[in-house]
């Protein structure tokens, strides 16, 4: 593995989308020089690509290499990125399928010079597949990963691994190659400095696989990853899956996800059990990001058990999972329940879709404790949009669309960010926040106590010292921060 480019900050950083919170990434920027300042030493832009409103909200570009002029320009993240760290999404796996380079495909075939960019079945099974073949290829929605298209005339099984909307890549084609390196050219030149591989997991399709996390998979991430690094630029592997598999990747990156601990938390607020969160405490990656919400849906998948690592069980049992996913439906009155699986047109096998607000019945007190855990645990804490804004599930957004991960993704106006940033929830979050940015205490070591329902997360570091002490039977909770002047009570559950 190359030698990793440098740490990023450990502080907090934002994820949003530029048009859902500031309108455009100047306006996002404004947001974070102004009434978020202190909070965050860095900010995850989702997609910003032409067009950004695509299909899948950006992550089917049209054109990766290009700022959607209705968000900005080049120069505006360039802007963005002095004085913070800036992530984007590199889109590994897939394009459009309304890119220049596969209409051309489209339409000339293997006159193309395009050709080699795209996988069909025969790129992968020259020689045919078998029906255990098919049968064995892993896909994060019902059905086999095929759209029947026309390229050239000729009517040809395309693989698209998520929609018919998205046709993969040929990653170890010399043009497929040329596309990703094109794209971290113009990211890196604008000054992001921590790329997020989506859905990398997926590009090693090999015959005899389940074509998922497999050893090309692996060898193109460490490729990536030293073309990043003589660029500057950190690497963040994004997978759900069994967190076996998440403890193996973290030794060979840069950064992972810490997809596990969302669902775990919830378990232990809504359910009083802190002992799968704590034999997860016991074995997590240190180099790992925390999050509680992103614009996907909430896990399962990251703490149950999984055909692709058989015989070993998840972090937590079916039944406990069966019963954490009852406890959002009812927490939220029902709309995750309207937003998940075939009623609203997503067919994710793995995840819930709710706001972790709502997730939680909208409890400020359960809430606000669940962020400050995911705050004081060791890892680089991101924190989604709708999240600090303690936003509920976006029932008219997902009439409008139909697309269940939309509740939550809402749109902010001005004046709606103005009147959250009023609420106790949203300012004792970015309390919290500034806390974990600026207090030495999280330069030191990390220790926790788990004893039944009550726990006590603390940081020391020289005279400084940081402690979460917590009961998740009635979400009581104090967060005290110590420096050689004394002691402060920075956070209780009646902050809320």
């Amino acid at each position: 593995m190359p030698q990793a480019a440098p740490e990023s900050s450990p502080g907090p950083q934002l994820i949003a989308y530029a048009d859902r919170l500031g309108g455009d990434i100047a306006a996002l920027g404004a947001l974070l020089d102004g009434p978020l300042s202190g909070a965050f030493d860095g900010v995850h832009v989702l997609p910003f690509y032409d067009p950004f409103d695509g299909a899948d909200a950006g992550f089917d570009p049209r054109d990766h290499a290009a700022v959607d002029p209705r968000l900005g320009t080049w120069d505006d993240v360039r802007a963005l990125s002095e004085g913070r760290t800036v992530m984007a999404d590199v889109i590994v796996n897939h394009v459009s399928v309304d890119s220049a380079r596969f209409a051309d495909v489209r339409a000339r075939g293997e006159e193309s010079p395009w050709a080699g960019m795209f996988l069909t079945l025969s790129s992968v099974f020259p020689d045919g597949a078998t029906e255990a073949d098919l049968a064995r290829i892993y896909r994060p929605r019902p059905g086999l990963p095929f759209t029947a298209m026309t390229l050239g005339g000729q009517r040809r099984l395309v693989w698209t691994t998520f929609t018919a909307d998205q046709v993969d890549l040929d990653v170890r084609s010399a043009v497929g190659w040329e596309y990703l390196t094109s794209v971290i050219d113009a990211l890196t030149s604008a000054g992001v400095r921590m790329l997020r591989l989506d859905a990398v997991g997926y590009t090693g399709k090999e015959p005899g696989t389940d074509c998922f996390m497999t050893a090309s998979a692996h060898a193109l991430t460490e490729r990536i990853s030293a073309y990043a690094h003589a660029r500057g630029a950190q690497v963040l592997v994004e997978v759900h899956g069994h967190y076996r598999q998440q403890l193996e990747i973290a030794q060979h990156v840069d950064l992972v996800y810490d997809f596990a601990l969302p669902p775990l938390v919830l378990h232990a607020l809504t359910a009083a059990d802190l002992e799968p969160l704590g034999r997860w405490l016991e074995v997590r990656p240190r180099n790992c990001l925390t999050v509680l919400d992103t614009h996907d849906g909430i896990g399962v998948v990251d703490v149950g058990s999984s055909d692709l690592v058989p015989g070993v069980p998840g972090l937590m049992a079916p039944e406990q999972i069966d019963a954490l996913v009852e406890a959002i439906h009812a927490g939220s009155r029902g709309t995750s329940r309207q937003a998940t699986g075939a009623a609203a047109s997503n067919l994710d096998l793995y995840q819930v879709n709710c706001t972790f607000y709502d997730a939680l019945a909208r409890d400020d007190r359960r809430y606000l404790l669940a962020r400050l855990i995911q705050l004081v645990l060791p890892g680089t804490p991101q924190v989604y949009y709708v999240g600090l804004l303690a936003g509920g599930n976006d029932m008219d957004l997902l009439a409008d669309t139909g697309v269940g991960r939309d509740v939550n993704r809402h749109r902010y106006t001005p004046d709606e960010v103005d009147r959250e940033l009023t609420r106790p929830v949203v300012r004792a979050q970015l309390a919290a926040c500034r806390l974990r940015r600026e207090h030495p205490a999280f330069g030191g070591q990390f220790t926790s106590r788990l004893n039944g329902a009550c726990a006590e997360l603390r940081w020391s570091n020289g005279e400084n010292h940081v402690a979460l002490v917590l009961d998740v039977r009635d979400a009581t909770f104090e967060l005290t921060a110590t420096d050689r002047t004394g002691t402060d009570v920075i956070l209780t559950d009646r902050s809320v």
